[in-house]
């Protein structure tokens, strides 16, 4: 994924309502969001080069999301993929802090990341280029793409501060939400991040929505999430030409947080 923002308790109806862009080259191969033949507890999207997932569920709650965390100067090679990092996750049964707390040791074999697992005790954040470790994610409403948590690019912003607007009603608007996540207005150059990549490829990648002939979004999921476990899931993608499709889901899950809420 490149762009997502969430808002993590706090929306009257919804404990996790989530908003995500994944960019990549038109070339690279990949499934929809599908259940997994080998793993049929899994719901997630796949990719067909390295076998893993930007984003997926799995039936017993457990979620998961990555980004890549963008650095054009770091040019080192053969590094695990990201995505094996949430397709470990979503088979496996350790809780999401614990497979964090268990990952930090090997976490720079990996190409460069922001992790975010999400299970019955909450929502929990890892990059492998932060000098801390895995974070509770507290109550709140977030901004992720290619730099750390909550970093101020124009783009984390604008749909940060979209979602948040948006969480005033009651029930929140999914096509106002998924237009969030459309819009192709690409930042000046003053506000433009320098992360070691050129000026030109800098200011496609600044809008929300990214369309080019060889590199684009190429899927939107929305995910809202009410405290009973009761689950909407929509993935919008996309192709070169711009053609869509549409998957949706009605799922009944142990929601994400909730121990922790009980807790509380």
């Amino acid at each position: 994924m490149c762009l997502i923002t969430f808002a993590y308790n706090s929306h009257p109806e919804y404990s996790l309502i989530l908003l995500a862009n994944r960019d990549e080259f038109f070339q690279r191969p990949s499934q929809a969001i599908h259940h997994w033949p080998d793993a049929p507890q899994i719901l997630a999207g796949r990719d067909l080069e390295q076998g893993g997932t930007w984003l997926g569920l799995n039936q017993s709650g457990r979620f998961a999301t990555v980004t890549n965390h963008r650095n054009g100067r770091d040019k080192r090679d053969s590094l695990r993929s990201r995505g094996d990092l949430t397709r470990h996750f979503l088979r496996g049964s350790q809780s999401a802090a614990e497979y964090l707390t268990g990952l930090e040791p090997e976490q720079q074999a990996y190409g460069a990341f922001n992790l975010l697992l999400g299970d019955e005790t909450g929502l929990h954040y890892l990059s492998n280029r932060h000098a801390d470790s895995a974070t509770a994610i507290s109550p709140g409403v977030y901004g992720l793409s290619n730099a750390l948590l909550d970093t101020s690019w124009p783009k984390v912003t604008k749909v940060r501060e979209g979602l948040r607007q948006l969480l005033a009603e009651r029930e929140p608007n999914r096509d106002a939400m998924l237009a969030l996540m459309q819009d192709r207005a690409q930042a000046r150059d003053e506000h433009l991040p320098d992360t070691g990549i050129s000026l030109e490829w800098e200011r496609m990648l600044s809008s929300c929505f990214i369309q080019s002939e060889h590199y684009g979004t190429r899927a939107i999921t929305l995910l809202m999430q009410k405290p009973d476990g009761n689950t909407y899931l929509r993935e919008q993608t996309f192709d070169v030409e711009g053609n869509t499709d549409v998957q949706e889901f009605d799922l009944q899950l142990p929601a994400i947080g909730a121990a922790d809420r009980e807790e509380n």
